[in-house]
């Protein structure tokens, strides 16, 4: 988590939102990335999505079975969707999302027993930092 942090504050200084994702397999770190959505000019350019990019990419597998997804804030519901249809087997998360949350605070989709596939959902990692890291942000954002 700490790593999905560091990308996380990567998005800060880059005047994205701040959220990082990390994917782990073998306990080894496969991909990394942060929020990319102003600086790409798409609307799918979250932290999540580009990590399962670029892990299906080093892994030469759209199956990310028996990976871990560490990400600093709640998949919303599309990354939550990519999260299963990734086959991801666990997903660690830092601060809920009660806004826009697709793992626990809107949706359940992870662990939805209707979809064909579920991932082990561990919340609250880290959640603190991850939630200052998002407040300063849009504090900031405000005041501009």
């Amino acid at each position: 988590m700490r790593v999905a942090l560091e990308e996380a504050k990567k998005a800060f200084d880059e005047d994205e939102v701040p959220v990082g994702a990390v994917i782990v397999k073998d306990g080894e770190i496969i991909a990394r990335a942060h929020n990319r959505r102003e600086s790409t000019l798409d609307p799918t350019a979250h932290a999540e999505i580009l990590a399962i990019r670029e892990a299906s990419k080093r892994l030469k597998n759209w199956r990310l079975t028996d990976t871990t997804l560490y990400v600093t804030k709640e998949p919303c519901p599309m990354c939550a969707a990519a999260i299963v249809h990734a086959r991801i087997k666990r997903v660690v998360y830092g601060c809920k999302d009660e806004k826009g949350g697709g793992v626990d605070s809107l949706y359940s989709i992870l662990t939805d027993p209707r979809l064909n596939h579920q991932a082990e959902v561990v919340s609250g990692v880290m959640s603190e930092e991850c939630a200052e890291l998002l407040v300063n942000f849009f504090r900031q954002k405000r005041k501009k």
